[in-house]
């Protein structure tokens, strides 16, 4: 009989280690390099990360058994294992520490959470005529680009009004090649009408050169030259012309008035102040240039309420500009922790100096006043709309039922005309508002699907969205999954959803129907819910109105990703999708006959008859819309 002893016992699992003991654990093997750490829960997700200008030293403070903030203690308590990446200099750390923190979001980092890129103007550079147009993303165009503006309604607007001054094309240059006749922007004044013409490339070519000195801060000699013009244009008596100048320098004027602050002593720079409340940021950035302001933008950066404004400054300075181009001088609200090392990075990232200013007294600490108010007034707003959307999301888990307020709401529709050009579109809604990062739409593919299956459609979409969500998010801990669902429809269209749910395994998400009522009023709707009885609010309801508004909101964003898709596919010219045809013999075909449709129509020999058209092409084109 075997001992007790020599009994071989079950396996118990035993819990992954963490704290300071962990991290105690790695001093034996760091060495004084700069680098790069992680520090990573039980379930291997990252917490933290940090940079380094000596590893073993910063790891060595974690390490303790005490002394930490409050933030920083819970999270060594969870901190389970380490990762280290050296680096040659501190700079080189900075530089990854702020890219890994937007790829990784972990935890305990602050974070930047809005990122979108900034629109520019660009003046073309690969064109007799340029082209002036917004211009948003890498600048891969050849060109001159003015900006960053703040938002895109402030290109728009200034676009609008240097087309008033300067008289420059906006059209593309497939357009432009293609008129015969001046278009309607030449008849109200917005176009000197290069396209057929009716000016001369030198005097087109100044007109260019004018408005590039004006987006460079240069516009009062171009004020001044252009008043002299209208009133030697007036003293010969030609008072038409007289009078479209003296608009033009109107329309400049209207420009600098919209500018509003125009800084005499700053000629580029962006103007960043902090504002920090309540465990809650706002980041106000003004961007400066050519002496000129082109707009502001306000940043909620996520924060933990014992992060000091040093750290959350210089962290939004890292993950800003770590895709955006900064400029020669940030002029700051106050002190960030490595000013130095901040500003060698991002000169490094440049290929010139950047200088980081926090002024005291002077035009700038004015200008930083201003930015400060804002940031202060912004997240009042913000904090006034987070505690009303707080109390919209516990009204609609109290009528829907809901054991929690939804952090995730999500909005389905669909769009299409005869079920072509058919789209799905997805709203997300939680906490903050309208989450726009997190829309998505889709184009339906399913060629099985009847025209107009608004059924079909929606199962596509809902089979292509959480197919997704299991194969990226399993374990839903990404805060990728919705806490409830909200279609446009009724029961038949919960159903569906239903349907898709169960064959994805997925049937613990709240789903709820909202379908216009019998008179197909704002107001008479109808909540839909898998096995339960239809039911409706009161009117005045405060729910009703903020369904209703989400509900709208996926309406919007389908109809206009409808519409996109619709105007690509009636402007797609069946030139482009015969192989062989690239944009010269493009042009030369359509130059011959005049439209696509009169190539589709010619014969063999006409086709051949066309200049850089060989025999080979003339066939393929033929066959391409004879086969058809």
């Amino acid at each position: 009989m075997a001992k007790q002893d020599d009994i071989e016992q079950p396996k118990v699992d035993q819990p992954v280690p963490v704290g300071h003991e962990v991290i105690q654990g790695y001093l034996k093997t760091l060495d004084s390099s700069p680098g790069v750490y992680r520090m990573l829960d039980r379930e291997s997700r990252v917490l933290y990360v940090g940079k380094a200008r000596n590893l073993r030293a910063r790891v060595s403070n974690y390490a303790r058994p005490s002394g930490h903030s409050p933030r920083i203690a819970r999270m060594i308590s969870m901190t389970a294992s380490m990762m280290f990446l050296t680096t040659r200099t501190e700079t080189e750390a900075l530089l990854l520490e702020q890219n890994l923190i937007k790829q990784l979001k972990p935890k305990f980092n602050v974070l930047l959470r809005d990122d979108k890129s900034f629109p520019n103007i660009l003046v073309t550079g690969d064109h007799p005529y340029p082209q002036i147009k917004k211009h948003r993303g890498a600048k891969k165009q050849k060109g001159a680009y003015y900006g960053p503006f703040a938002s895109a309604g402030a290109v728009n607007r200034t676009l609008n009004q240097l087309q008033k001054v300067f008289l420059l094309r906006n059209c593309t240059d497939s357009m432009f090649d293609s008129r015969t006749r001046p278009c309607l922007l030449y008849q109200i004044k917005r176009c000197s009408g290069p396209c057929v013409g009716l000016i001369s490339e030198a005097e087109y070519a100044q007109s260019v050169k004018d408005a590039e000195r004006f987006l460079t801060g240069k516009s009062t000699d171009i004020q001044a030259k252009l008043a002299a013009q209208m009133q030697q244009a007036s003293e010969e008596m030609e008072f038409e012309r007289a009078a479209a100048l003296r608009d033009r320098i109107r329309a400049m004027t209207s420009v600098q008035s919209a500018q509003g602050i125009n800084p005499r002593s700053v000629t580029e720079a962006d103007i960043v102040a902090l504002h920090m409340e309540q465990g809650q940021a706002c980041v106000q950035v003004f961007f400066i240039r050519a002496n000129q302001n082109w707009g502001n933008r306000d940043f909620y950066p996520r924060v933990g309420a014992d992060v000091d404004a040093a750290e959350v400054l210089e962290a939004f300075l890292g993950q800003f500009y770590d895709t955006k181009e900064p400029p020669r001088q940030l002029i700051l609200s106050n002190e960030i922790e490595n000013p130095d090392l901040m500003a060698e990075a991002l000169s490094q990232k440049l290929g010139r100096k950047v200088e980081l200013l926090v002024p005291q007294r002077g035009e700038k600490a004015e200008l930083v006043d201003s930015a400060l108010r804002n940031a202060r007034e912004s997240l009042a707003r913000k904090m006034a709309e987070s505690a009303t959307q707080a109390k919209l999301l516990r009204g609609v888990a109290d009528a829907f039922e809901l054991p929690d307020p939804p952090e995730r709401i999500e909005v389905y529709d669909n769009s299409h005309i005869q079920g072509t050009n058919a789209v799905g579109a997805m709203i997300v809604a939680g906490p903050d508002g309208f989450m726009k990062n997190s829309y998505r739409k889709f184009n339906i593919k399913g060629d099985d699907l009847t025209p107009g299956d608004d059924f079909g459609m929606m199962k596509e979409v809902l089979h292509r969205r959480f197919k997704r969500l299991l194969s990226e998010d399993p374990d839903r801990e990404k805060g990728m999954w919705p806490d409830l669902l909200l279609i446009d429809g009724g029961a038949g269209q919960v159903s569906a959803v239903a349907e898709i749910m169960r064959e994805h395994g997925v049937e613990d998400i709240p789903m709820v129907g909202v379908a216009k009522g019998v008179d197909r009023d704002a107001g008479k709707e109808e909540f839909h819910r898998t096995g339960k009885r239809p039911f409706a609010l009161r009117h005045n309801d405060p729910v009703l109105y903020f369904v209703q508004r989400m509900r709208d909101e996926a309406h919007r964003f389908a109809i206009g990703t409808h519409r996109a898709k619709r105007a690509k596919s009636n402007m797609k010219n069946p030139l482009d999708d015969i192989p062989g045809v690239g944009a010269a013999r493009k042009r030369a075909l359509l130059a011959h006959f005049g439209s696509a449709k009169a190539v589709s129509r010619a014969n063999l020999a006409d086709l051949k008859a066309v200049d850089g058209v060989s025999e080979g092409l003339a066939q393929k084109v033929y066959d391409f819309f004879h086969d058809q």
